[in-house]
């Protein structure tokens, strides 16, 4: 699979996920997704750091 492919296939999902919160009025889903977002981009960036292991060991 290609990468553009496999991008598209990402914002359609993502895509339809917003068409889901929107119909069904579920905004209290977006703190939540914010936190996991927030979450893994922490990880994600202090992975090789020094701070890594402070971080992991609180979750």
């Amino acid at each position: 699979m290609a990468t553009d492919s496999r991008a598209k296939a990402y914002m359609g999902t993502v895509g339809e996920f917003i068409h889901f919160v929107g119909e069904r009025k579920s905004y209290w889903l977006a703190p939540v997704i914010f936190a996991l977002l927030l979450v893994a981009a922490l990880g994600f960036f202090l992975e090789g750091s020094v701070l890594a292991p402070a971080i992991y060991s609180i979750f």
